[in-house]
């Protein structure tokens, strides 16, 4: 059996040793670091979005696109690599808290070199940011590999895989900047085999409910940017004299919209999608990488939206509504395939998937109303009649519970 540690009585004056925690550990919530550590994103996540604005403004949809998704991957995989490994090994003595603050300074210089991804392609900072993120991983896994225990050799495997990877992410700056985007696409899937591999070598542990409550606090920063960022938006069309009954509007289209897909979100049991096999926790852990995009990418969506009305953008009426509708869609979407699909009755899972091809299509529909905002209060109004399946409901075919079921390969990444 593994032995645990369960940190108490922040800050320590002295190291702890790093070993497993238990899973099953009751009352695990989030920490006030990890909440602060959130918080350092909130910055790149803004400067992403800005930047997807202005490209998709400019009429630079594909470039534009390109752009948010390389930058956004870096946003989400650190985020998520350090989750993972908080939900394994948080002691929370100081060391762990300086190393963890090492990467909150990688993200901050991620942050800076985020536009220049954008306008010249340039990888340059956004990479050194990355990497200093990544170094600080290591050396948080080489810690954790200190203990005797099961994880050992997937906590070796992790720390050399990440070092191998961050070695080749530096050799990328210095190609011809004609190959540096295909060798990014090499290097991402690299980084997300890492966890693959390194979890064939042992087990790290994890807390689903831990973890589903991490993953439901970075929605909600990113929920809370999207509202954020129309508001800016609005305020600035007001002092431009703008038409208010446009702009009311598109701020009660925001509220309603951002309102359901935190009520979509939040609907199932999220620790239910986790049920120790394989295949289940790569789609929780991977596919969350489209719905925190696509809550990043709403926001942008929006103030482009705000920029039709007012005369400010290179794209049609019909393109700047898809930058909203096409986000939309796919939150819906990511969290129904997610965490929705297996807890959900027929209707449910009929009305989702239907309402997020509507979204999609609305700025081609004829309707005189909003079409979007209707269709999400739909949604929500058939989840309010339709709970959840219970607990109880039989497994499917083939579905593996228990302790002898594998764990999560991305968890501790």
């Amino acid at each position: 059996m593994s032995r645990v540690s369960t940190p108490e009585t922040p800050p320590r004056s002295r190291l702890v040793r790093m070993a497993p925690r238990d899973p099953h550990e009751t009352g695990r919530t989030a920490s006030t670091l990890e909440l602060f550590f959130d918080l350092v994103f909130v910055v790149a996540v803004s400067v992403a979005s800005v930047q997807l604005h202005h490209a998709l403004t400019e009429g630079h949809v594909l470039d534009g696109l390109v752009s948010y998704g390389v930058v956004f991957f870096a946003i989400w995989w650190a985020w998520m690599n350090f989750t993972w490994f908080a939900t394994s090994f948080d002691t929370d003595d100081w060391l762990y808290r300086v190393l963890t603050v090492a990467q909150m300074a990688g993200v901050l210089v991620f942050a800076a070199g985020i536009e220049a991804v954008f306008t010249e392609r340039d990888f340059t900072v956004v990479v050194l940011g990355y990497v200093v993120m990544r170094v600080a991983m290591i050396a948080q896994w080489l810690r954790a590999s200190r203990d005797e225990g099961p994880a050992r050799a997937a906590t070796r495997a992790y720390a050399a895989g990440i070092a191998v990877v961050q070695v080749c992410w530096l050799g990328m700056l210095l190609l011809p900047e004609s190959l540096q985007l295909p060798v990014w696409v090499v290097l991402a899937a690299a980084e997300l085999a890492v966890p693959v591999v390194a979890e064939t070598r042992g087990r790290t542990p994890w807390h689903p409910h831990h973890i589903t409550e991490r993953y439901g606090l970075f929605t909600l920063i990113l929920l809370g940017e999207s509202l954020l960022a129309s508001s800016n938006a609005i305020i600035e069309a007001l002092h431009d004299d703008q038409d208010l009954g446009s702009l009311i509007s598109v701020a009660v289209l925001t509220v309603v919209v951002t309102a359901a897909l935190w009520w979509i979100y939040f609907w199932p049991p999220h620790h239910r999608a986790l049920d120790g096999r394989l295949s289940r926790s790569l789609r929780y852990g991977y596919a969350h990488y489209f719905v925190f995009a696509a809550a990043g990418a709403f926001s942008a969506g929006i103030e482009v939206e705000i920029d039709a009305l007012t005369g400010h953008t290179a794209l049609s009426d019909v393109g700047a509504s898809f930058t909203v509708t096409i986000p939309i869609a796919v939150f819906v979407l990511g969290v129904w395939w997610i965490a929705i699909r297996d807890v959900a009755d027929r209707v449910v899972n009929t009305v989702l998937p239907v309402g997020a091809l509507l979204v999609l299509c609305d700025p081609v529909i004829p309707v005189p109303v909003t079409l979007t905002a209707v269709i999400m209060v739909a949604i929500v109004v058939v989840l309010v009649l339709h709970p959840p399946l219970s607990a109880t409901r039989p497994p499917r075919a083939g579905r593996r519970h228990g302790p002898g079921a594998p764990a999560i390969p991305g968890g501790s990444s």
